[in-house]
This record gives C-alpha cells, structure tokens and sequence, in this order.
C-alpha cells in the first residue's frame, strides 16, 4: 500500500454519490438485436452507420444526435466489432475507418489516433465521459475499454467534440457498453455471448452478458470478459531495416574489439524474425448495473473492475553501450536489460439519469457521473519499477432544447477532477492535481435547405504539483460556427469553422525522469502556453444513387503545438525527450463511397471504398512526428440471408516525410478475407465467423506507433468467432 497525504475529498464525495444511488451495470452486446427483417442483407452495414428513415446519421453522444457540426461521424456496432475486434486494444479495432490510426505500442497498448493526433488530443469516452485510465499520458499505457463487450462504438471528428472537452481537439471515441440498462428487455432475460481464437498470437477469449427485467421497470445487468494471447507471430524481422544495420555495424565494432560475447548477442536481435518477445497480453472485466425505467425517463448505476497484464516488447539493443577506452570487462561484464511488464486493474462506478421534462423550452435532463480508481504498475523482471496511481471523477449535466421550432440544441456543465500520483525508479511525473469546470452550448437553427451550427465551450483548469509547488490556472474558450446546404436531395454539405484553446496537461508539464516503457528520459515544461487551434473543415455526404459517399477536407492551424522532441543529450543511458512549442500546420482528406453493384432477388454486391490522407508540419519547416501516410481500402462483399462473404486489401504508403529522430517507414498491402454465416433465419444476431488477416504475411509497420521500429503488425492470421444473442 503506498502511503498517501494527497487530499481526496472530491473524488471519495463522488464515489460516495454514486454508489449510494444504486449498484452497478456493463456492457450488454446483443442490445443490437433487431427484428430479422432490420437485419436483412439490404442494411448498409458496410458504411458503419447508423441511420433513420430519412438518412440521417443518428449519434447516441448526448447533445450531439442529427447535428451536422460533427461532419465526420462512424458508427461500429456489435457485427462489425466482431469482425475486426475480437482481438487487440480499441484502438488496433478501428484503424479501417478514413482518418483513423493507432499508436500499437504493443498488442496490450495501442489507443486511437485520429487525423493524426493522439495522447492528449484524443479522448476515449465511456458513454459521455472519460474512460479516466492514464492511456492518454503515455503510448504503453493501455486503455480500460474490452472491445469484445462492447455494443456499440462512436468516432467523432469535427469541432463539436469540443463539447467533450478541448482534450478532443484531434477528435474522440465514445463507446457504448451499456453497463447501464437504459430499456426493458422484451424476454425475461436477454443473454449476449461472444467467443474467438486466433492463430496469430494463440488468442483465446469470450465474454458474457445477461439483462434480467425485474419487475415491470427495474432491469439488472451483469457481464464479464476474458482474453489471453502469447507472444505474437509476425511476418519477418523483428526491426526494421535501419535499425538491423544499426545493430549489426555495432556487433562488428564489439567483435573487432574482442567482445565476442556482445557481438553474439547483437547479431541475435537484428536476426530476431517470426515473433516479437514479451508481447504477450491477458486481461479479464466483471461488471454489474441496475436500471429504473420510468415512463420516459430513466435512471441507472454501475459499478465494473478492469484487470490487464501484457509485456512491454523492449528496442533491441536498447541496453546496449559500446565499451568506452579502459572500461573493458567492466563494461563486458553488463546484464541484459530486464523484461518489462505492466499490470493495471481499475475499479470505476458510474451513474446515468435521463430525465424527460416535458414539452416546455427543455425536452430532457441528462446526467452523467464516472469515478475511477486506477493503479498501474510497471514491472523489471520482477521487481516493481514504478507504480502510478490516479483517482478521478468526472460528471455532466446537460439541459436538451425541444425540437419544435426552429432553434435546437444542448447547453450543460461539465466537472472532471484527477488525482495523479507516481512512485518509484521511474516515477517520472510529479504528483499533481487536475481540476476543471466547463460549461458549454451546441445549437442548430434553421429548417429549409440553409441551417446555421454553432457550438462554445469555456473551461477554466488548474493544474497543481504539490511536490513542486506550482499551481497553474487556464481559461480558455472554444468555438465553432457551420453552414449546411441541403438543396440536393439526400445530399448534405457544409462549411465548419472553429477555434479551440487547450490547456496543457500535467504530464506535458511537469514530466522530469526515466521512462523505462518508452525508453526515453522525458522532460516538461511547466511555463508551456495554451495551445490553440484555428480550423476550417468542408463536408459532404449522403446518398448518390442506391449508394452513399462521405467526403471531407479539413484543415488546422495550431498556435503553440505542444510536442515531445529529442534533444540530442542522454540521462540515464535514456535519450533526453522535451515538450516544446511551435506553430503547425495540419491539412487532410477523408472519403468513403459505398454503392451496391448487384442488389436483386436476395443477393447483394456492395464495393466498399476509403481513403485517408493527412500532412503536418511545424512552423520551422520539419514533420510533426508519427503522422499516419496515405491509406486506401477497397473491398467487395457478397450477402445473402444466411453468408456474408468479403474481401479486402488495405495498402499504405511509405511514409518518407519524418523529423529527426524518426526512420522512414515502407509502403505495406494487407489482404484480408472473411465468411459470416448467420445460421437461424428467425435470428440474424447468431452470427459464426472465420477470417484471415494479412494472408501474404506482411510485415507492417505503422508509421503513428512509437515502437514501429520493433513491433510489426501481426502477420498471417486466421481467426474464428461465434457470436449468440438470445
């Protein structure tokens, strides 16, 4: 137990709160249930999408539903999760989607990247809030979300997940999970289940969920997950072609020195192919809820434990220093650097209202709260390195507006408050508190074919490291204001402008340490400015003929770009990283285009196109680092009633446009195939699954991940899935 003096009134306030109102709920999968003429081989699934009778793109994040200031909205559900996310971290489950990448720092740890920003310019939500893990500090940091429990996903890019905070300033993931029961279940119980195995990495994994009506408005929710894999299989060499001509010059310097022995071992990590050491993962989740529903207003809690360990793959050759003159046996007589593992586990509660007010100027009171209590200890061998620690809260409140009328739209408060604490070897962050309150507005006015969106957010943050004693206070204020057209019929286009300010984070000021995860001797700077972001976006998206098509063009003019940088000295035999700021420029396109060749007589032939590209470079004329190359994916897939049959080939480009201290990353085609069958005809929600991932075993490298150089993509991989919902 680590002795604390950190005051955490607030957060055990909140917990106290929540938990006092009910007990817990989690994930429901097969809420996606839907009568099998929903369901039928004519839905669109490929497009990712939800959508109502007249098109629209329906988005469940609150206060955001039919708003066009999304512009550039997917929606997975639970089919295309099994599809894609029965293995891996959240962030590996949607890299097919235009605009999005992933930071795969190892199979256990890879988050989101969207429109090439990530770690603080990314928010994770769990239904509106924060998933409150420390995911968004560090690449090896894993996420506390279990895709194969999820029901339903939502990636939102635009200015209006400003909303969500200026943290989602590159974009956010809001996934719904359904801890918290929100509707009866028509049967006496609803039972979801999903089970898979991969060849890959000898995945194994299967979740549970159960919802039981009590009564005639109470439901109770339980479910729980569990996932194992071993060290991953890949298509070649561990490192990359720079990195083995690194290590192999260095074993011939060793070897004509006489260091016979270090030689050897060197040579060893540039042969290192077919697997990558230590990256094996298991983790396991239990949660529980209860939901009141009254009429047309609900009310639920819930509470949910997280545990995952997963090793850290180390650089080769990352302990490795050349004997200096005299040194000799000293510097010979060296051990190996010790494997290093992290172990997490989260304990979070949450509380959901959703009030129906009547047909006065409000329609609804919706209310959110999450608390978390995270630890998450990094492991040398088996001694503990470091060990972080974070308690937080975060709650909205949110008044939405009647939709008569022409002026509709959401106006609410939000509160988040963090309690951050590291010790140990590598406790490479200050102890620090996070407090911000925000309050903020989306409104759409107008009802022919010109519409006017607008949308503001001002947060007031402080920022406190006791140990140091600095206390930072941050008032921003964000915006955003959009056009819409829709004088073509079933088309939708617009124009968005914004303005968003954030506030640096803790991390970003107060880091001074050795990072052992990262490799890296990371450095803060608590005098960093606001950082701001002028943005100009243009959309269009919609029907073209039996079709639909997504286009957009954004671009973003940072003031003040918070970036980590290495500076060319050593700590610690750790390369020294330091936050800086500059101007940068960041210019993108995102377009997807569904259309069905073949539709007739139960039989349909979807093409499945996207294609994503994004630039960014800093005021001085260099790369803003890790920025994902050009991307294309194109796919056919045949449906009937029973089978669905697909094949695609995702293809990425070199990626040659780099700062110093990155390496170029080479062009790579992945070609994947899968067969669905659906075997009920009453029940289109029981769905087998077999698939076959990079079948020319590829060995990728994407270009956003930090350890790119010594992670591969996992190579051939065959995988099988069974989906029940009852």
């Amino acid at each position: 137990m680590i002795s604390r003096t950190i005051s955490l009134a607030p957060s055990r306030l909140a917990l106290a709160t929540v938990l006092g109102i009910a007990v817990t709920a989690s994930p429901a999968m097969a809420q996606d249930a839907t009568p099998p003429q929903a369901t039928a081989p004519v839905e669109d699934d490929l497009h990712n999408r939800q959508a109502d009778d007249q098109g629209n793109i329906i988005v469940s994040a609150s206060g955001l539903k039919e708003l066009d200031v999304l512009a550039g909205t997917s929606v997975l559900e639970a089919r295309d999760i099994q599809r894609d996310g029965v293995n891996g971290q959240i962030g590996d489950l949607l890299t097919k989607l235009p605009g999005v990448s992933a930071t795969s720092f190892a199979p256990g740890s890879s988050r989101p990247v969207l429109r090439g920003q990530q770690g603080e310019r990314v928010r994770v939500l769990v239904d509106g809030v924060g998933t409150a893990d420390v995911s968004n500090t560090s690449v090896d940091h894993a996420t506390t979300i279990e895709p194969i429990t999820v029901e339903r996903i939502e990636v939102l890019r635009g200015p209006a997940v400003l909303l969500y905070g200026s943290q989602a300033i590159g974009g956010a993931v809001n996934v719904i999970d359904k801890r918290i029961p929100v509707r009866m279940p028509e049967e006496n119980f609803h039972l979801d289940a999903i089970g898979g195995i991969d060849s890959a990495s000898n995945m194994r994994t299967g979740a549970a969920s159960l919802d039981v009506g009590i009564g005639s408005s109470l439901v109770f929710h339980v479910d729980g997950s569990w996932r194992q894999s071993d060290d991953i299989e890949i298509g070649g060499f561990q490192v990359a072609d720079a990195l083995r001509a690194d290590l192999l010059a260095d074993a011939a310097e060793e070897e004509a020195e006489g260091e016979l022995d270090e030689a050897a071992e060197l040579r060893e990590a540039a042969g290192q192919r077919g697997t990558v050491p230590n990256s094996a993962a298991e983790s396991w989740t239990i949660n529980a809820g209860l939901g009141l529903i009254l009429g047309e207003s609900t009310f639920g809690a819930s509470i949910g434990y997280y545990d995952s360990n997963y090793g850290v793959p180390t650089r080769p050759g990352a302990g490795h220093h050349p004997a200096e003159e005299g040194e000799g046996e000293a510097a010979g007589e060296e051990e190996g650097e010790e494997l290093v593992t992290i172990g997490l586990e989260q304990w979070r509660a949450d509380f959901k209202g959703d009030i129906y007010l009547g047909e006065g100027a409000f329609e609804r009171l919706k209310l959110r709260v999450g608390y978390s209590d995270y630890t998450h200890t990094e492991f040398e061998g088996d001694e503990i390195g470091t060990t972080f620690d974070s308690t937080s809260v975060e709650a909205r409140a949110e008044l939405v507006q009647n939709a008569e009328g022409t002026l509709r739209g959401s106006t609410g408060l939000q509160y988040t408050h963090r309690d951050f604490f590291a010790v140990g070897a590598e406790a490479y962050v200050a102890p620090n508190l996070t407090d911000q309150v925000a309050i903020f507005t989306l409104q759409e006015f107008g009802t022919g074919p010109f519409q006017i969106e607008a949308a503001a957010r001002a947060e007031f943050t402080k920022v406190k490291a006791q140990t140091l004693g600095i206390e930072n206070d941050y008032d921003t204020v964000s915006g955003a204001l959009g056009f819409v057209y829709e004088g073509l019929e079933g088309v939708r286009m617009g124009i968005n402008g914004s303005r968003v300010e954030r506030a640096p984070s803790a991390e970003e000021l107060f880091s001074n340490g050795p990072h052992i995860a990262t490799q890296a001797f990371e450095i803060g700077d608590p005098n960093l400015d606001t950082e701001t972001a002028w943005g100009l976006e243009a959309y269009a998206r919609g029907s073209l003929g039996a079709g639909t098509f997504s286009l957009a063009v954004f671009k973003q003019w940072f003031g003040n770009y918070i970036f980590l940088e290495e500076t060319g000295a050593e700590e610690d035999d750790l390369p020294v990283f330091q936050y800086l700021q500059q101007d940068a420029d960041f210019f993108g396109v995102e377009a997807e285009l569904s259309y069905p060749v073949i539709d007739a007589d139960g039989f349909r032939l979807l093409t499945d196109l996207r294609a994503s590209y994004i630039e960014a470079e800093l005021a001085d004329g260099t790369a803003v680092p890790r920025i994902p190359p050009l991307s294309l994916l194109g796919a056919l897939e045949a449906q009937t009633g029973a089978f669905d049959v697909r094949g695609e080939v995702q293809w990425f480009a070199e990626q040659d446009r780099v700062t110093t201290f990155e390496t170029p990353t080479d062009s790579f085609t992945l070609v994947n195939a899968l067969v669905a069958w659906r075997p009920l005809a009453d029940n289109q929600n029981v769905t087998v699954q077999l698939a076959a991932d990079n079948i020319f075993d590829v060995n990728g490298r994407r270009h956003a991940s930090f350890t790119k150089d010594f992670v591969p993509l996992l190579g051939r991989n065959f995988r099988a899935s069974v989906r029940l919902s009852f």
